[in-house]
């Protein structure tokens, strides 16, 4: 069949599935549109676009939409270009603050689509911040517990931990106050009290949260000035504990010098024995007796005996 595009008889050309095929118009692939603006230079330069980037959302599961939000935000809020709008510059740099699945997803929406910053950040928190992230977030702050060996102040840096992460909670400020309070253990709820003379309950939620705030600083100076005194491998004890160590090493040190000092009569008796012993020995025989007092053996007594007898009269043999 003939190849006819002259026409279809109503003054239109004739297109075939081939031009369709075939794309000549603009290529543009960017889902936020370009922003309208009255500069006549708008220029990102490359250190803020290289700033942006080393702060990449991928948009995995570890990741936090909203904290990545405060980031790109603060470094946004350094650029300002003259007669150029906060939102322009926003629309701009954002592309480049995402990165691998979370830049593929920016990238599914058709093109121009997304011309203000408001609804960019709609979409991309209700893409990676779902309400099944805002219930599992109000479930963490309303179950807080504050840790066995968790301090007042590291609890309430934990527990405004857990309201940044979930931002979208909805519990109002005596709320948040009163499952924080419901959460401490017995011991830090008493120190609160003592601290007002009554019951922090008694205070407004403005007073309650300046106490904390107040009490939660110290107790972590506290911590700072504990963690300092501590030394790789070598834990220093407290002024109270190291006088009491002290002391009881003196203690040992005493009893020991006291047992060393009864056993010394004891030892200089038998010292002054074992002198004796050997001032005492014969130069003779040496035995043990001054000398001259040796033992004569019975044999040495009789031969000494029959040569004395020898020259007294009458002693001798008749024949």
């Amino acid at each position: 069949m003939a190849d006819n595009r002259h026409g279809d008889g109503r003054g239109r050309e004739r297109r075939i599935l081939e031009d369709y095929a075939a794309f000549t118009g603009h290529i543009n692939f960017n889902s936020i549109a370009r922003p309208t603006v009255n500069a006549t230079n708008m220029e990102m330069k490359p250190a803020f676009i290289h700033l942006v980037q080393s702060n990449q959302f991928n948009g995995l599961s570890h990741e936090n939409p909203y904290t990545h939000l405060a980031t790109f935000l603060e470094i946004c809020n350094t650029v300002k270009i003259h007669q150029v709008p906060d939102e322009a510059i926003r629309l701009s740099l954002f592309p480049f603050s995402l990165a691998g699945p979370a830049k593929a997803w920016l990238n599914s929406f058709p093109e121009n689509s997304l011309t203000n910053w408001d609804d960019v950040v709609a979409k991309f928190l209700s893409k990676y911040f779902p309400q099944s992230k805002v219930n599992k977030g109000k479930q963490e702050i309303s179950a807080f517990q504050q840790d066995m060996d968790e301090s007042l102040g590291q609890a309430w840096d934990r527990f405004k931990g857990l309201l940044r992460k979930s931002p979208i909670h909805g519990f109002d400020q005596p709320t948040q106050l009163t499952l924080f309070l419901a959460g401490l253990k017995s011991q830090s709820k008493l120190m609160l009290d003592a601290s007002v003379g009554g019951s922090i309950k008694w205070k407004t939620p403005e007073e309650a949260y300046e106490l904390i705030e107040n009490i939660a600083a110290n107790d972590n100076e506290a911590y700072t000035e504990r963690a300092h005194s501590q030394k790789k491998g070598i834990l220093e004890l407290q002024s109270q504990d190291a006088l009491l160590a002290q002391n009881k090493i003196m203690t040992q040190q005493l009893e020991t010098l006291m047992k060393k000092l009864s056993q010394l009569p004891q030892e200089l008796q038998n010292a002054s024995i074992a002198q004796l012993q050997q001032v005492q020995s014969c130069e003779l025989c040496g035995g043990n007796h001054t000398n001259g007092q040796c033992a004569m053996p019975s044999t040495f007594h009789e031969e000494v005996s029959y040569m004395g007898n020898q020259g007294q009269p009458g002693n001798y043999n008749q024949r």
